[in-house]
Parts: C-alpha cells; sequence; structure tokens
C-alpha cells in the first residue's frame, strides 16, 4: 500500500517501479509524477467505458496502437481487468526492442492476457493473431497517418467505441500547400491558411474535423474535448467515439463538400471508404 497521495488504490508498486513511474525506492520525482497525471487522466475516460462493456459481455477486448512502452495498457489492466479476471489488452507497436520489453514486463507480472505484437497500426488490421472483433481501440499520440489507420482498424473490427488522442497531423497540411495556388484562384477561404504557419495549424484542426465526421458517417456518436492536465502537451485533443448504430445523416456529405470546397479531393481515399 502506498503513502503517495497521487497513486490510486490498487496500484500496482512493483509495476510503477518497472515503468519507472516511481524511482526504485518508491518515490515520484516531477518528471514521473506529471507522467502519472496524464496516464490517470486518460484512464478516467476510458475506465468507465471499459466497465460498461464488462457489465455487457462479462468480458472486454482492447486494442492499444502506438503502445510505445504500454504504460496506458499496463495501468488499464492493473486497475480495471484485474480486478474482474477477465479482458485482454493488445499493444500494438512497431519497435521490436519495446514490444521485447513489454513482453518480458507482463510475464514477470503475471499479467497473461496482455499480448503485445510488433507491426504497425495498418499491418495488425490483417492480423488473424488479432480477434475478429475488438471491443476498444485507444491511440495515444499515433502520429500523423497512424491515427486514422487506428480509425480503420476499428472500422474493421466493429470497435464499440474508440478513444483518440491525435499527433502531429501532416498529410492534410501537405495536400493543402501542394494545391494552395489553385485554392488561391478557387476559393477566399485560402487565406486561412495562406501563411506557412497557418497551414500546419489549420491543417492539424481539419485533420480531426475530418476524422469525426468521417466516424459519425459510421454510425459513431463523437466527442471533443481537451485533455485538462495535460499542460505540458500541445497535442491535448481527445475524440471519443461510441458506436450507436445510427449514422449521422449529413456527415458524409459534409466531409465531401469540405474535401471539394478545400480543394483536398486528393484525400477522398483516406477519409471516404
Amino acid at each position: 500500500m502506498s503513502n503517495i497521495p497521487e497513486i490510486r488504490p490498487g496500484q500496482s508498486i512493483e509495476l510503477l517501479k518497472e515503468l519507472h513511474i516511481l524511482t526504485r525506492d518508491g518515490k515520484l520525482n516531477q518528471d514521473s509524477r506529471r507522467k502519472l497525471k496524464q496516464v490517470y487522466h486518460l484512464v478516467q475516460f476510458i475506465e468507465p467505458l471499459l466497465e460498461e462493456v464488462l457489465a455487457d459481455k462479462g468480458d472486454v477486448s482492447l486494442a492499444d496502437h502506438g503502445a510505445g512502452k504500454s504504460y496506458l495498457g499496463f495501468i488499464l489492466y492493473d486497475l480495471v481487468l484485474k480486478a474482474h479476471q477477465a479482458g485482454r489488452v493488445f499493444g500494438i507497436e512497431w519497435r521490436e526492442d519495446l514490444v521485447g520489453k513489454s513482453r518480458d514486463l507482463a510475464l514477470r507480472l503475471g499479467f497473461d492476457r496482455m499480448a503485445f505484437l510488433n507491426q504497425s497500426v495498418a499491418e495488425s488490421t490483417s492480423n488473424s493473431d488479432l480477434p475478429a472483433q475488438i471491443d476498444m481501440v485507444t491511440a495515444l499520440h499515433a502520429c500523423d497517418t497512424a491515427t486514422d489507420d487506428a480509425i480503420r482498424f476499428g472500422l474493421e473490427k466493429q470497435a464499440r467505441f474508440m478513444v483518440l488522442v491525435p499527433c502531429c497531423q501532416a498529410e492534410v497540411a501537405a495536400v493543402l500547400r501542394k494545391h494552395k495556388n489553385e485554392s488561391f484562384r478557387k476559393t477566399p477561404l485560402s487565406e486561412i491558411w495562406r501563411h506557412p504557419l497557418h497551414t500546419r495549424e489549420f491543417g492539424s484542426q481539419l485533420t480531426n474535423v475530418l476524422r469525426c465526421l468521417q466516424l459519425e458517417s459510421r454510425g459513431y456518436q463523437v466527442t471533443v474535448t481537451e485533455l485538462v492536465g495535460w499542460e505540458h502537451s500541445m497535442k491535448n485533443e481527445l475524440i471519443i467515439a461510441r458506436y450507436t448504430n445510427a449514422p449521422r445523416k449529413n456527415a458524409l456529405g459534409r466531409l465531401e463538400q469540405i474535401l471539394q470546397e478545400l480543394n483536398l479531393e486528393d484525400m477522398q481515399q483516406r477519409f471516404v471508404y
């Protein structure tokens, strides 16, 4: 039992030490306190969704894309799934060394319902080692188009929930730059992204708008909020999608109109399929 007030009741101290959130003598330093606060803040959004699926099915599956060191997967398993003695976590990460370390840690801790795949997000969609249906998809700071690949994965796997914190969206901005001269002749809205800094920022904002419309067109109810407490991260947008099987009627039309109006027809295949 920890006497550190920031640590949640029931949290494994050994796990936090292994993740280097706690020092070997069980202390928090300034950097690790910030890291723990970040992970716990995201957990507070995800935990009730996992509990909802567990209450309905008695089981739950979670695929964590761009898992990195799998902080999120390990802490969710420790705080939620361990107590239920149910549920599986799949950490998907392209860096082989991180996958190996996560496998070793899960083995040492006896977290036997955790599995780790050394693949990109896109490759994992066709991996036969994963279940045909996944209840929840998370992607925490999956860079650029990896977030879109995670959405595609969630759609393919009929995910009930998707929880996304996008990062460094560059593809839309690149297309805006590519067609900038043509756009100047087409629409006065091109003034929004005339300057390079505005191109980058507008492209990032627009990417997430298009993602939300895509999800709504496929039957998801979407909530967009800020990860309050992530004050040290500029990538602070949280998208939570819940499948309702009730597509927003005009979402696809709006998405296609935006692509056309902003001269982004090159992006059709990315967002409409």
